[in-house]
């Protein structure tokens, strides 16, 4: 009966990986979408990391995750999306197994300019069958390069969506996270994504 104790099960919960190279922009995107303040474990580039991290691309970086990200956005009043983001370096990919367990999908962020440091997580997403999008993201001197470019540059299957996305900029995000729940969705078949979040 109407106003039950108990009959309302809430908001369906939904993880999602952000996952990409070392200095893709995953931490700016969890910043820029989280309604909370987003927590960040995040340690200053210190002159240890020479010949361990690549800064050549990325040479203004001055600070990396070292275990993840995490933030979380409201969906109407029929989802809520908590996001895990994960270290970019090598060195600490040993956590993208923890952080994946339960995961409903991953966006795969790519810096075009260094588009072979994508390829770990386009495997690790491929090899474990978890659905993924991948973000263009928007650094300088990228504007030339199309989702088809990308799509066949990183030899992915047919269904895998491709799209420009600015880590900076809050709708762009959005854009790309509501675009990998319904993909995620459309090959699940478990939850229906509401109508009214589709925006």
């Amino acid at each position: 009966m109407p106003g039950d104790i108990g009959t309302d099960p809430g908001p369906v919960p939904l993880k999602i990986l952000i996952a990409g190279g070392f200095g893709a922009g995953k931490s700016t995107l969890v910043r820029s979408v989280s309604e909370i303040a987003s927590l960040h474990t995040e340690e200053p580039v210190t002159i240890a990391s020479v010949g361990v991290d690549d800064l050549r691309a990325v040479p203004d970086k001055t600070m990396t995750t070292v275990a993840l990200d995490f933030g979380r956005i409201g969906v109407g009043d029929s989802l809520v999306l908590y996001l895990f983001g994960t270290p970019g370096q090598d060195r600490f990919w040993f956590m993208w197994d923890e952080l994946v367990r339960g995961a409903v999908g991953g966006v795969v962020l790519v810096d075009v300019r260094r588009i072979a440091e994508s390829f770990a997580a386009v495997d690790f997403f491929e090899s474990r069958d978890v659905p993924f999008v991948v973000a263009m993201n928007a650094f300088p001197g990228t504007e030339r390069f199309t989702p088809g470019d990308v799509h066949h540059a990183l030899r992915l299957r047919a269904d895998v969506p491709v799209m420009p996305m600015d880590a900076r900029a809050r709708s762009s995000c959005l854009s790309t996270i509501i675009r990998l729940v319904e993909h995620a969705l459309d090959r699940s078949n478990v939850v229906r994504f509401p109508r009214s979040a589709r925006r």
